[in-house]
């Protein structure tokens, strides 16, 4: 079993650009707090610096503008940044030195809802954290099950608290901010995709929603549950192939290279279940990242390893077309297409492909 991981809420996915501003203002009494102390407000993500200035008297004032409302930090001298969540407007901010130092915002609705979401979230994040350190440490067996079961209904919390914010909050652009900082909880595109579509228009048309839209559209390419991209290229003959053409067929999109000791390594695996499989209405489909002046190494590496399915490339290594429209950056890769062309499985190697092959095409129960 996969190690365990959380993604924290540190940062958000986009960096945000100005197209049009709205002028804040930031009114802030802090007690404690040593006249001369300087206080800078910088916007998340970037780290731009949109205001500074320097406490007189307990008091500061800050004036800014901004694009839309935006997670920003604002350092009071030495003390641990506060978040706070900028809009157009009049914001209060009242503090005290009471190690750390706390302040109450008011004056931004958006830094409400915000902070109504992680102070509900945060805990569920925390339980979850706690929960995997213990499932890493323990050995396989009936408490590790128990325990991966409490952990997968802690997560489950922890989606249901980011629909809920969605539901209640679809006109906010605090709701499409959520949506990026979280996508690393599942990191199912298609999920993420469902929650930006009930999103109120004008949100979705925010920079944030057009930033997190283009994400979406971006991280659907080879996702599992879409489409397979179609495509064209050479095979070593030199004659025209696309992936088209093998509709009908569950198809392996195997992208490797001769020069790919990975790849070699697994390419047995690979033959073992393509024999097995071939008459099932299975084949393989090779996409080489060999580049210019490799073709002979393709050649020879296809015919050493006894890879008796059709290949592809047109021989510009990590530039090549196919790899490229995948967002393909390592190797050994793979995608299992469906008849209908969907893909319905990525980077299946070892036992894994075996698995998948026996779960959709049906396998003997003898041993392999």
């Amino acid at each position: 079993m996969k190690k365990l991981f959380l993604l924290l809420l540190i940062s958000p996915l986009f960096v945000l650009a100005q197209k049009s501003v709205n002028g804040f203002t930031i009114e802030g009494k802090l007690d404690g707090i040593a006249d001369g102390t300087e206080i800078n407000l910088y916007k998340n993500g970037d780290n731009a610096l949109l205001a500074t200035t320097k406490v007189v008297k307990t008091k500061f004032l800050l004036k800014g503008t901004v694009n839309e409302p935006i997670l920003c930090f604002m350092s009071v001298g030495e003390n641990k940044p506060i978040e706070i969540f900028v809009e157009s407007g009049k914001i209060s901010v009242k503090g005290k030195k009471i190690n750390p130092l706390e302040v109450e915002v008011s004056g931004s609705e958006s830094n409400k809802e915000f902070s109504g979401f992680t102070k509900g979230f945060l805990p569920l994040v925390k339980e979850l954290s706690s929960l995997a350190t213990r499932i890493n440490n323990m050995m396989p067996g009936e408490e590790r099950e128990k325990l991966m079961k409490t952990y997968e209904g802690s997560q489950q919390k922890v989606q249901s608290a980011i629909d809920e914010i969605v539901t209640k909050k679809p006109n906010s652009i605090v709701s499409a901010f959520i949506l990026s900082v979280t996508y690393g909880f599942n990191e199912d595109v298609l999920i993420l995709e469902n929650r930006f579509n009930k999103l109120d228009a004008v949100v979705k048309n925010s920079e944030m929603g057009l930033q997190l839209g283009d994400f979406i559209t971006k991280s659907k390419i080879g996702s599992i549950g879409t489409d397979a991209i179609d495509f064209s290229q050479t095979d070593t003959a030199g004659n025209a192939v696309t992936l088209s053409s093998f509709k009908g067929k569950y198809v392996l999109i195997d992208f490797w290279a001769s020069w790919c000791r990975p790849c070699r390594l697994e390419n047995p695996n690979v033959v073992e279940n393509f024999n097995y499989f071939r008459d099932k209405n299975f084949t393989v489909l090779g996409v080489s990242l060999d580049g210019p002046g490799q073709k002979d190494n393709w050649i020879k590496a296809i015919y050493d390893d006894s890879l008796s399915w059709t290949h592809v490339s047109d021989l510009q290594s990590w530039n090549n077309a196919v790899a490229k429209l995948y967002n393909i950056s390592t190797i050994p890769q793979n995608y299992l297409v469906d008849p209908n062309g969907k893909i319905v499985a990525k980077n299946l190697r070892g036992p894994a492909l075996r698995e998948k092959l026996c779960e959709l095409l049906g396998c003997e129960t003898k041993a392999f």
